[in-house]
């Protein structure tokens, strides 16, 4: 028998009914927190280093993702039944573990403030572009909405954390947004998941004149 790691939807229904919906509007709330929650991963830009004494915040990241990868493979060799798997996601590798790879490895390599930025502008814009979408907006007002946000999340994130001069960073926020407006959602330009497209691309964009200009790559120091 598979071990269910859920309540069979007790807790989404419940979820929902608080909003005045069904158990899928608590299914989609519930999948817009875990995305949300991505964020968890700039916990390496604020707590330091040496603080888990045994492996640097780096490694630490890494053996959460490890985790995150193990439960993917329990999920699809032992039958492992979590929740907000959707249907197009029970006979391949799911949105969350794609997730979880392209946030880990946005900031092990990205410069930092590329990588605040690339985070961000995963973890807030791509559910506000699908909620929008699911409230029926057409694909060109969604995009539209979705380079703004990256541009509201982006500009702020290059100013302060990198001192980009402000052309720079406007100029960086729109490509972003362009770049991840086109990645996400089921319309993708890409025939890869857009949770992990959408924390790599457009942090690419903005990091590849880093690279080009200093000659280096960031690498973590383990």
């Amino acid at each position: 028998m598979a071990r269910r790691l859920h309540t069979g939807g007790k807790t989404r229904a419940w979820l929902g009914r608080r909003f005045g919906g069904d158990e899928r509007l608590g299914d989609r709330i519930w999948r817009r927190c875990l995305h949300l929650g991505g964020v968890v991963v700039l916990i390496v830009y604020v707590v330091p280093r040496d603080f888990f004494v045994v492996l640097p915040t780096e490694g630490v990241l890494l053996l959460a993702l490890a985790a995150v990868l193990v439960l993917e493979f329990l999920r699809r060799r032992a039958g492992v039944e979590l929740p907000t798997i959707r249907p197009h996601e029970e006979h391949r590798v799911a949105s969350y573990a794609y997730f979880a790879v392209g946030l880990s490895l946005a900031v092990l390599i990205f410069p930092k403030p590329v990588a605040v930025a690339a985070v961000l502008g995963a973890v807030l814009v791509d559910p506000l572009m699908g909620e929008l979408r699911a409230a029926g907006l057409a694909r060109p007002s969604v995009t539209l909405a979705g380079v703004g946000a990256y541009v509201a999340v982006v500009v702020p994130t290059l100013l302060l954390l990198g001192a980009w001069p402000l052309e720079f960073a406007l100029a960086a926020g729109i490509a972003l947004g362009l770049v991840g407006a086109l990645v996400e959602g089921p319309a993708s330009v890409l025939p890869i998941d857009d949770d992990l497209a959408m924390p790599l691309l457009p942090g690419l964009v903005a990091a590849a004149p880093y690279w080009i200009a200093t000659g280096a790559i960031h690498l973590p120091a383990f």
